[in-house]
């Protein structure tokens, strides 16, 4: 049987002592870490998430027969003298490693299963095993560290906004559905049958709201719900700090937004200079091939379509007389690949839904290329246009999008500088990406849709073209990129009823659907708007790249697979038909098998 915590008290953290606690009595509270028999000796390892200290039994202690009894894992408390260790036995990796307690009690507060894998070390445990007993992975120290983190930039996010005048206001969890461009979460109504909420995709028009009532400046670590596929860098719930601003325009954003995020790198020792450089976003699709470049390293994208407008293949002569585009990357000394090597980029440019790319190198005896009938004199041209030397690759892609170039040599960009390792280790490479389109036109239901979300302004300078061509009109919206991710993104809002109305005619949203959708937040506008902006930061994606983890997974304490499943709650799962028939609910589908 276990023993009683009683009153017992800790005096110090297992991460706390240091020499200067020498001679002290110490209590510890914690988990067996490992245990270490030597025979005259017994070694405790007493673990709890501030760290780690040694507890030493002698042999002839009182306590030896309760210590013997001890596993990994089980639940201690400790007591007794703090002292140093002899010289040879410091454990420098340690923060406690020049010091031990010597034990005089033991109380053993509960036994443990074996678990499922170890907790001692970070031994690889499949993803599935480790959030089935998630439990268990939130003692290992990895994840510990990840949340520790999590919480001290949450915190310095607070104090932040605080000092420059933000409120953190809550914004409803159970509102209306207004789809944003994932699906919603919708929660049934039991007192209005057929009727549902939805959790939110963001607080965009409540946040906006906020302004019109006069808050002024606003913040929130809001979570947020969407409904959609899931990737390393998604979660269907996910946090995001929102942020809103009275009278702003661009600059203001950016001059509070940048002295934040040098806040929250300070959390990891990293000085992260300002200001941050300004990407147009048809620069970004032109070099980088991606709204949301990698900027660590070059590997600039460049456009070589004139080399190609008299020239005698048909392929790329003809994009260019279409007004679309040509357009090369150079990888450094990938003359070398072999033919397989080769073979695969072609491989990889199919996948990616391309008819192919081609390739060029300089040989002995001229041009080695995959498509001869491109002409070496041509491709000698590009070479010398794109600036590559005699022991480098060079790739050509057409389009008659001519972003759609760029796009498909993007993607080599990405995965050839890994090949090469060309992607420098711990730098971060911030930019704001602006200038967007306004709308994007979509072919299959043959409408506008909005670039970001509906409520976002156009350029004072182009709101003219929203009447002789909305494909040129640029919007007040802004990404803040890092390292290839998207860490944030933002606009200056509609704040005038008229400008918003001939916005959702744009949109093909009608007078009805608008009322119908966002009729609260249009009747807002007409009661004293004033101008207003903001963005939202994705919290989990900042941690995980302050962390150098991969999948945000790995920084959220209880995440959902990517199958959109909690393994170790069992969520989703059925309801008691009581349930459903309180809600004047049927189900047709039947239970997808053991998750």
């Amino acid at each position: 049987m276990a023993d009683t915590l009683g009153s017992l008290s800790r005096t110090h953290t297992c991460g706390a002592l240091r020499p200067a606690d020498v001679g002290r009595d110490a209590t510890l509270l914690g988990w067996i870490h490992r245990v270490r028999d030597l025979g005259g000796l017994l070694f405790l390892d007493v673990r709890d998430r501030h760290g780690l200290t040694q507890v030493m039994v002698p042999n002839d202690s009182p306590v030896m027969a309760t210590a013997k009894k001890l596993r990994s894992e089980y639940v201690v408390a400790v007591s007794g003298k703090v002292r140093r260790r002899d010289t040879d036995t410091v454990n420098a990796k340690l923060a406690t490693g020049e010091v031990e307690v010597v034990a005089a009690e033991i109380r053993l507060l509960n036994e443990a299963k074996t678990p499922q894998f170890p907790i001692a070390d970070e031994t690889p445990v499949s993803e599935d095993v480790r959030l089935r007993y998630r439990y268990l992975d939130l003692r290992r120290p990895r994840l510990q560290n990840n949340l520790g983190l999590r919480h001290r930039v949450a915190l310095a996010i607070r104090k932040y906004f605080d000092a420059e005048g933000f409120w953190e206001i809550e914004t409803p969890i159970l509102t209306k559905s207004t789809p944003e461009g994932a699906r919603d979460y919708l929660v049934p109504s039991r007192v209005h049958p057929g009727e549902f909420f939805a959790l939110p995709q963001s607080p965009q028009i409540f946040k906006q709201i906020l302004m019109v009532s006069g808050m002024d400046r606003y913040f929130q670590i809001v979570k947020c719900f969407r409904d959609e596929d899931l990737r390393a860098d998604r979660q269907p719930e996910f946090t995001q700090v929102d942020v809103e601003i009275s009278f702003a325009h661009i600059d203001l954003v950016f001059g509070l937004l940048e002295p934040l995020i040098v806040e929250i790198f300070k959390e990891i020792g990293v000085a992260v200079p300002t200001p941050f450089r300004r990407l147009p976003y048809a620069e970004a699709m032109a070099k980088y091939g991606s709204d949301k470049p990698d900027l660590r390293f070059g590997l600039e994208i460049v456009d070589v379509s004139s080399v190609w407008a008299d020239a005698p293949f048909n392929a790329f002569r003809e994009i260019v007389a279409k007004g679309g585009a040509v357009r090369a990357l150079i990888i450094p000394g990938a003359a070398r690949y072999s033919r397989s090597e080769l073979d695969a980029l072609v491989d990889q440019a199919k996948q990616l839904g391309a008819v192919g790319i081609l390739w060029a190198r300089k040989v002995d005896s001229g041009i080695n290329t995959n498509v001869k009938a491109a002409g070496e004199g041509k491709l000698l041209e590009s070479m010398a246009a794109a600036g590559a030397g005699d022991q480098d690759l060079i790739l050509l892609a057409g389009g008659t999008k001519p972003d759609d170039a760029s796009k498909l040599l993007g993607a080599f960009r990405l995965s050839l500088a890994k090949k090469e390792n060309l992607i420098p280790a711990d730098t971060f490479a911030f930019a704001w990406v602006v200038d967007f389109p306004l709308l994007d036109w979509d072919p299959e239901d043959r409408r506008w849709v909005p670039m970001h979300h509906p409520f976002t302004a156009p350029m004072d300078e182009d709101a003219a073209l929203l009447d002789s061509d909305p494909s040129k009109a640029r919007a007040k919206a802004y990404d803040l990129v890092l390292n290839g991710s998207e860490i944030g993104g933002g606009s200056i809002r509609i704040h005038d009823a008229q400008m918003q109305s001939r916005i959702f005619q744009l949109l093909n949203i009608s007078d009805e659907e608008a009322r119908l959708r966002f009729g609260f937040f249009v009747d807002a506008l007409q009661y004293g708007t004033p101008p207003h902006g903001g963005i939202a930061l994705g919290l989990d994606r900042i941690i995980a790249i302050l962390a150098g983890e991969n999948s945000i997974r790995e920084v959220i304490a209880f995440p959902k697979t990517a199958a959109a499943v909690d393994l170790m709650s069992g969520a989703p799962s059925p309801v008691p038909q009581r349930q459903l028939d309180e809600l004047k609910l049927r189900v047709t589908a039947k239970p997808a098998a053991d998750k």
